[in-house]
């Protein structure tokens, strides 16, 4: 057996080699039928090899897997050549560790097969996956609906204040449309007929703050003029210096009324104004994030 595995080994040995010169030989045109064609080499010396191996010493079919299933651990493509390969790796094992009289009466036993690392890994990283995903799910079922909360508690705030809610599109144009609806009616009309509410308060605020950059300069982090314009011609979001802008470009006081009762006030520059608008204001209630609601007093 040593000496047929030696020249089974020599025999392999002279085909890489003979393959590697035909392969460095080959052109463009040839390379497809070269490869063929040691594949081919390839395939026929294993197979021969096999054959030699089970005229040798014939082995049960069952166990020939076993040999290409330990190679396929270090590499997941086998090759025709490696068949052989196992094959011989398989046979010459068997034969080094067979049993014998003696070692079988001193519990002798056969070598284990190897474990297939690969799977090994594969089956941790989904075990891990599957933990992760339901302490995920256990913690999102164990946290507190904000939005239910903020709702209740916006609903009890309005109710105490003798306040009315209309809902405002969630669409960007939140706080231009909600002061909009808001405003009187004399105040709203004034501007460009051809645009809508929103856009007359857009364009207020942006040509107030133009106007008056000192006022507006140092809490921004871009030029004023590039911020004008993505506040007068952009869905943008508008915050506390958009609700500057407009309580003073319309000379209105505006009250912000929050889920935990706070009311933040934004004075116009008269500092006793009559006119006074309400404003609601969520931070978890809508999928696009921060959002403003009307609010009107109820007479």
């Amino acid at each position: 057996m040593d000496e047929l595995l030696a020249r089974h080994s020599k025999e392999k040995r002279d085909l890489a080699s003979k393959i590697a010169q035909k392969k460095k030989s080959a052109t463009k045109k040839t390379r497809k039928g070269v490869n063929d064609d040691c594949e081919r080499l390839e395939r026929e010396l294993g197979e021969k090899h096999a054959a030699e191996i089970q005229e040798l010493q014939p082995q049960d079919p069952d166990d020939l897997p076993s040999a290409v299933e330990d190679l396929a651990i270090a590499d997941d493509v086998v090759g025709p050549g490696d068949v052989a390969n196992a094959l011989s790796e398989q046979v010459s094992a068997s034969a080094t560790n067979s049993e014998t009289p003696s070692e079988a009466g001193s519990g002798f036993q056969p070598r284990a097969k190897k474990p297939n690392r690969q799977k090994e890994r594969l089956a941790r990283r989904a075990a891990e996956q599957e933990a992760a995903a339901h302490a995920a799910e256990l913690e999102a079922k164990n946290q507190p609906d904000r939005r239910e909360q903020e709702m209740s508690a916006m609903k009890k705030q309005m109710e105490s204040l003798n306040l009315r809610e209309t809902p405002i599109r969630p669409d960007g144009h939140c706080l231009f449309s909600a002061c909009a609806h808001s405003m009187p009616s004399e105040e709203i009309t004034k501007g460009d007929q051809s645009q809508e509410p929103y856009q007359r308060v857009r364009s207020s605020a942006a040509a107030f703050m133009s106007t008056h950059p000192d006022d507006f300069v140092p809490f921004l982090e871009e030029p004023l003029d590039a911020y004008v314009d993505k506040i007068r011609d952009t869905a943008e979001w508008g915050g506390q210096l958009e609700l500057q802008a407009i309580a003073r470009s319309y000379n209105v006081d505006i009250n912000v009324l929050q889920a935990d009762g706070r009311v933040e006030k934004i004075n116009s520059a008269s500092g006793d104004n009559k006119n006074i608008i309400w404003l609601a204001y969520y931070r978890h209630s809508f999928g696009l994030g921060e959002h403003y609601n009307a609010l009107t007093k109820i007479e």
